[in-house]
């Protein structure tokens, strides 16, 4: 199994022991990048905030450690499609 599928299906930031989506939360699958196959929790998040790109902090990204992999929500809402990296 490489570092890609092991890492499907697994929400980005939560503690490695219990990765798994949590029932009664709101996720959207982050497509392309360094995160591709992650879960996003977008639960909670404000209508507004919907259409924002995110900045999520990884060390997979171009910028090694400290650096951030941008996410941009599809009109579906389900999936956030990757736009390039940040420092």
């Amino acid at each position: 199994m490489d570092e890609r599928e092991f890492m499907r299906g697994r929400v980005y930031g939560a503690d490695h022991e219990d990765a798994g989506p949590r029932p009664g939360r709101s996720y959207a699958e982050l497509v392309g990048g360094p995160l591709d196959g992650l879960l996003l929790d977008v639960t909670g998040r404000p209508e507004r905030a919907t259409g924002e790109q995110v900045a999520l902090v990884t060390e997979l990204g171009r910028y090694g450690p400290g650096g951030r992999a941008l996410y941009a929500p599809r009109a579906d809402g389900r999936h956030y499609d990757w736009r390039g990296d940040a420092p």
